[in-house]
Parts: C-alpha cells; structure tokens; sequence
C-alpha cells in the first residue's frame, strides 16, 4: 500500500479556468481506470497542514497497480501543478506480537473505516528495541495495544516499511473525534514500549472527501 500525499503548486489557481477543468477531469478519468485493480480512500489536507492538499492512500494485492496508478498520474494534465511531497510505501503482515493474545483482547486490521479523519504518521523504533527478547517485546506491545483498545471509536491500522521505505511502519488511525485520537495518542505515548520510539513524525491529519471534491478545493 501507499500513502503518497500531494499539493498544488501557486501555478494551478493562476491556470485558466478551462484548463483546471480539463485537467480535473483527466485526472479524475486516470483514477477511474484503475477501479477493481486497487483501492483509493481520498482524504483532503487542505488548511490542516501547510505543505500538503490532499492524500490518497492506495492499497492492492501486488504493488504493480500500485505503481501503475501513480505513473498514469504523472502523465494528466494536472500533473505539472503537483507536488508529491511525502510518499510512504508499506505493506500488510500478520503481527509477531499479537498472536500470542486471543483475538477479544487485541485486533490489529487493515480494513478500512468509514470515519472522517485519517491520522497517518511513519514510525522508527530504535535498534536496541529489536534486540529484546521475543517475549519482552511481546508484553511490552501488550500493555500497548490494551491501552489502544481503551478508545473502541478508533480503528489503528499499522502496515509495515523494512527495506520499502525509511521508516519501520506507517500507522494510520481512524476515527471520528480528533479529540478522542489526541488522548489516545497521549496515553501510547506513557506506555513502556514508547521508550524504543526514534522518530513518529512527520504527523498527518487527513479528512476524508471525495477526490472530485478535493481538487475542485484547489483552486
């Protein structure tokens, strides 16, 4: 999967009229090429942080789609006014963690919410974390995941980096309230296994909107 995120460069609001039209529309054709190959979730990120617009977050089988979405892309109309200025690839595994727990105490998915917010950040843990013994880090990500399953309306998605991307994981939330995600965040953050964190930033918060409704917000 992939989580490229884009913004529109000063360009595009100077573009005349028709020509923002045809390139929305190009591009909004490119992506409907691709249904039934991939998954598009679009979340907008306009006014929530200042160097992106927009997110889409794509997920398939194989990363072949993948790719080819983005260079199909590349080649629209809309593409000289874009910007691609975070991209973090990852893909999905069965947790070496949770396994050891039944399934009522933690549940670590992939399935996609219907919520308004998307909250994605990369995440690096430090070597010495990966030196602990097997069981060590399993009652560590315990306590971790327990504290996480003190906000149900919050769905935490974790997709895995090593040797794709320069992070370990990208961990996506879901949820309705960013309040509710802030204090969870908070309470992660006093757990044990927090101690073996290197880097969880940049931080993204992301509303979900239809892609036509995203770029015609552009400008």
């Amino acid at each position: 999967m992939l989580y490229s995120f884009f913004r529109a460069t000063h360009a595009w609001p100077a573009a005349p009229k028709a020509d923002r039209g045809r390139a929305i529309a190009e591009y909004l054709a490119a992506v409907d090429d691709f249904k039934g190959r991939l998954t598009l979730r679009t979340y907008s990120t306009i006014g929530l942080r200042r160097d992106t617009d927009f997110l889409l977050w794509v997920s398939a089988p194989e990363l072949g789609p993948i790719q080819e979405l983005m260079e199909t892309l590349r080649k629209t109309g809309m593409a000289p006014y874009l910007e691609n200025t975070y991209s973090y690839l990852a893909v999905t595994r069965e947790s070496q963690y949770v396994k050891a727990h039944t399934e009522d105490e933690v549940q670590v998915t992939m399935e996609s919410g219907r919520s308004k917010y998307l909250f994605v950040y990369p995440f690096v843990k430090t070597r010495e974390w990966y030196l602990l013994p097997m069981e060590e880090r399993r009652r560590l990500m315990a306590e971790h995941i327990r504290a996480g399953h003190k906000f149900p309306a919050i769905r935490i998605n974790t997709a895995y980096s090593f040797g794709l991307d320069d992070q370990d994981f990208v961990v996506a939330f879901e949820g309705d309230d960013p309040k509710e995600f802030v204090t969870l965040l908070m309470r992660l953050r006093e757990t044990d296994a927090s101690r073996y964190t290197v880097r969880d930033t940049p931080q993204h918060t992301c509303a979900r909107k239809p892609l036509e409704a995203i770029l015609a917000a552009l400008g």
